[in-house]
C-alpha cells in the first residue's frame, strides 16, 4: 500500500499526521490553562480539589498526545528533531521541566506526609500551565522566524548562539505566539470546567473567564495572524533545493492551497463560536466548537508551513540550511514502515475517546470527589 507511494507523497502525508499531532495537543492545553485557574475560578479547598481532579483525569491523555506528537517528528523528521531538540538546549530542557513538575504535582498533592505542603504542588501545576505553555507556543513561534543553526553536509547540526534557543524569547512574534496560547489555553479550560463540573459558583466564574480573557485571546490572535498574512518567508527550488527569501510567503501558500484557507478560516469561526455561546449564553457545549475550531487552525498553520515548498524551519545563520519536510525527512524505508505503524492513530484516538466519555458520562460534583478514595 504505502510502497506504491513516492517519496514526496509519503513525506506529505507524514508532515499532515504531525500537523493532526500537534493540533490535538494545543486542544489537550486546556488541561494546562486550568491549573492557572485554580485560585481564580475556585474560592475554597473543596473547589479547588474538585477542578484539580477534573484536569487529573485528562492530564496523561495530554501527555500522551505530546509524546506522540514528539515521536512522530522523530521517526519522519529526524534532523528536525536533531537541529532543535539538540540546539535550542535550554528551552527545551525548561519545557520538559514544567512538564516534569506537572507529573509530580498531579502524582503527590494529595500524598499523606506531603513534606512540601499541597500549595507547593499547586504552584508547580501553575508554572506549568503558564510558563510551560508560553515557552512551547514561543518554540513554535520559531517555526515562522528561525534558529540560529547550521546544518552541514553530513546533516549534522550545531547551534551558532550560546543562548541555545533561549534568544526566541527576544522577538516579539514568538512571545506573542506563546501568550495566544496561554490565553487560548485559559479560555479553554473555562469552557472544559462549563462541561464537566457541576458547580453553579464554579461555572459562574468559568464564564466571566471566558468573557474576558476571551477578548486577550482574540487580540493575540489577530495579531498573529496579521504577522503571518504579511510575514515573509522562505521558499526552495523542487529542482536544485536552493532555498530563497519570498516575500509573503505564508499568505501566498493560503492562496495556493484554498482547502487549507477554508480550514482555518472555519476553525476561526468555531473558536470564536465556542467562546460566544459561552459568553452569551448558559450553553455548556462551548469546548467542542471551540476544540474543533482549534484542530482545524492548529492544522491549516503547519500545512503552510510545510507545504508548498516551504522551509519550514529557517536558518538564521546560513539560509541553505534551512529546513524543509525533503530535506529533513527519514528514508523512504523508514516513512513506508513507519506509515504502517500510523495506522494505529485513529485506535489511539478512538481509545482517547472512549475513556474521555466513560470519564464524562455525568459533570462531577464535590461529594464525588470527597467520596473518592483516590484523587489527585
Amino acid at each position: 500500500m504505502f510502497e506504491s507511494m513516492d517519496t514526496t507523497t509519503l513525506q506529505h502525508y507524514w508532515w499532515f499526521l504531525i500537523a493532526l499531532l500537534g493540533a490535538l495537543f494545543v486542544f489537550m492545553n486546556f488541561v494546562q490553562g486550568g491549573q492557572t485557574l485554580l485560585y481564580s475560578v475556585a474560592k475554597s479547598e473543596e473547589e479547588r480539589d474538585l477542578i484539580v481532579n477534573s484536569l487529573g483525569r485528562k492530564w496523561e491523555l495530554g501527555f500522551t498526545t505530546l509524546v506522540m506528537f514528539g515521536g512522530a517528528l522523530f521517526a519522519a523528521f529526524p534532523l528536525f528533531y536533531a537541529t532543535s531538540f539538540g540546539g535550542a538546549y535550554y528551552v527545551w530542557m525548561a519545557i520538559l521541566f514544567c512538564y516534569i513538575i506537572q507529573a509530580v504535582a498531579y502524582e503527590y498533592r494529595k500524598k499523606p506526609g506531603n513534606v512540601f505542603g499541597q500549595r507547593t504542588y499547586e504552584i508547580f501545576l501553575f508554572i506549568n500551565g503558564s510558563l510551560g505553555i508560553i515557552l512551547v507556543g514561543t518554540a513554535l513561534g520559531t517555526l515562522f522566524t528561525g534558529g540560529n543553526f547550521i546544518v552541514n553536509e553530513m546533516n549534522l547540526s550545531h547551534w551558532t548562539k550560546a543562548s541555545y534557543g533561549l534568544e526566541a524569547v527576544l522577538n516579539f512574534f514568538n512571545v506573542a505566539f506563546g501568550f495566544m496560547l496561554f490565553f487560548l489555553a485559559r479560555v479553554q479550560a473555562a469552557l472544559y470546567f462549563l462541561s464537566n463540573i457541576d458547580e453553579e459558583h464554579i461555572k459562574a466564574r468559568a464564564r466571566v473567564v471566558v468573557k474576558y480573557e476571551g477578548v486577550l485571546f482574540l487580540i493575540a490572535f489577530l495579531y498573529v495572524t496579521y504577522a503571518i498574512l504579511t510575514m515573509n518567508g522562505y521558499s526552495y527550488d523542487p529542482s536544485t533545493k536552493v532555498v530563497h527569501p519570498e516575500a509573503l510567503k505564508y499568505l501566498h501558500n493560503f492562496l495556493a492551497m484554498p482547502v487549507v484557507s477554508i480550514a482555518f478560516g472555519i476553525g476561526a469561526l468555531l473558536v470564536l463560536g465556542g467562546l460566544g455561546i459561552a459568553a452569551l449564553t448558559q450553553s455548556t457545549k462551548g469546548i467542542w466548537l471551540s476544540g474543533l475550531g482549534t484542530v482545524l487552525v492548529v492544522i491549516a498553520l503547519f500545512l503552510i508551513l510545510g507545504y508548498n515548498h516551504t522551509a519550514y524551519y529557517p536558518s538564521l545563520a546560513n539560509i541553505q540550511s534551512s529546513l524543509t519536510i525533503e530535506n529533513s525527512s527519514g528514508s523512504r524505508y523508514t516513512l513506508v514502515a513507519m506509515s504502517y505503524v500510523s495506522l494505529m492513530v485513529p485506535f489511539v484516538v478512538a481509545y482517547i475517546v472512549a475513556v474521555w466519555r466513560a470519564m464524562d458520562r455525568k459533570p462531577m460534583t464535590i461529594e464525588e470527589v470527597q467520596n473518592d478514595a483516590h484523587h489527585y
